[in-house]
């Protein structure tokens, strides 16, 4: 670099995946401040710039990769999804930004967006009509399928729910009055076990993907699953490109299932991806990948020399 570019990791807890990042852009000549979004604001009354970021003083940073957008109230996700809007609108770019993070963390909005460009996912229903909800799960039960209750915001594979002929809708205080009902595939090849795919897209190119094999029924590393390499595939890779895409994610963690025909459909989007499984899958430096595809992306739209 010409000169050290100054980059916000955005995340409360750095952990690994933020020591991977800053190691990588350190690597590069980069600057890197650690900034939660917690202990920013907008200072709409001063007359200096009105977006506060913790470490950057008056000024703003030259990019920032988002790691963490923490919960809590309506109003104080909004807020800390405003103060990343506000980043892109004075022209800092921001990796991925605010409006691929609402896209993802909303898995009505994923499942949408999956639909619309017309790839493969399981039928899903997203309601506050109990009655809807109901008749969905009676339709795909009395087909012979059973379906999975996932709470709109989770993560983490946590809060999920396994619905089969004549279960009952979970409680409507226990999923904010929201059902999110999607038919459940059967992958497990004893029917014990689950095992999914995750691959990772980043700057439109698939960097690794791998099989996870869970000990139960939810194939998530946080819950215990078993991760190995996938074989290279050229469908589940195009497919893979073309559900970020549909998000408008400049990188994503896409999960995919094979159905019982052995068709690839897409369960979910994660526009803020952990990788620490993956990493163990394959020789790629994917912290590396990341951070080379976000600052090509900054100079691009910051038009910076590097």
């Amino acid at each position: 670099m010409s000169h050290a570019v100054r980059i916000a990791i955005v995340t409360e807890e750095p952990g690994w995946h933020g020591a991977e990042l800053r190691r990588a852009l350190e690597a590069r000549g980069a600057r890197v401040t650690f900034a939660g979004l917690r202990a920013c604001r907008l200072d709409l009354a001063a007359g200096g710039l009105p977006i506060l970021l913790p470490g950057f003083g008056e000024g703003l940073p030259d990019g920032v990769l988002v790691r963490d957008v923490p919960g809590g109230t309506l109003e104080q996700v909004v807020l800390r999804l405003d103060v990343l809007h506000a980043l892109r609108e004075y022209g800092v770019p921001v990796y991925n930004d605010a409006r691929a993070i609402e896209r993802t963390v909303d898995k009505a909005m994923t499942s949408f967006l999956l639909r619309r460009a017309g790839l493969p996912t399981p039928p899903t229903c997203v309601t506050e009509s109990p009655e809807d909800a109901g008749a969905f799960l009676a339709a795909e039960t009395d087909s012979g399928h059973e379906v999975v209750a996932k709470p709109l915001f989770g993560s983490l594979g946590v809060g999920l729910q396994r619905l089969g002929a004549g279960s009952a809708l979970p409680a409507a205080e226990a999923c904010g009055g929201i059902w999110y009902l999607q038919r459940y595939v059967e992958t497990g090849a004893d029917g014990r076990g689950s095992r999914d795919l995750r691959v990772l897209v980043v700057g439109g190119e698939p960097v690794a993907a791998m099989i996870r094999h869970g000990a139960g029924w939810v194939s998530n590393v946080a819950q215990g699953a078993r991760c190995e390499p996938c074989p290279r595939e050229a469908a589940l890779e195009d497919l893979a490109v073309a559900a970020c895409a549909a998000v408008g994610a400049d990188h994503a963690g896409v999960d995919l299932v094979r159905d019982d025909s052995g068709g690839l459909q897409v369960l979910e989007v994660n526009g803020i991806p952990a990788w620490r499984g993956l990493q163990g899958t394959t020789t790629a430096d994917i912290a590396a990948r990341v951070v080379e595809d976000f600052l090509a992306r900054r100079l691009r739209l910051a038009g910076s020399a590097v």
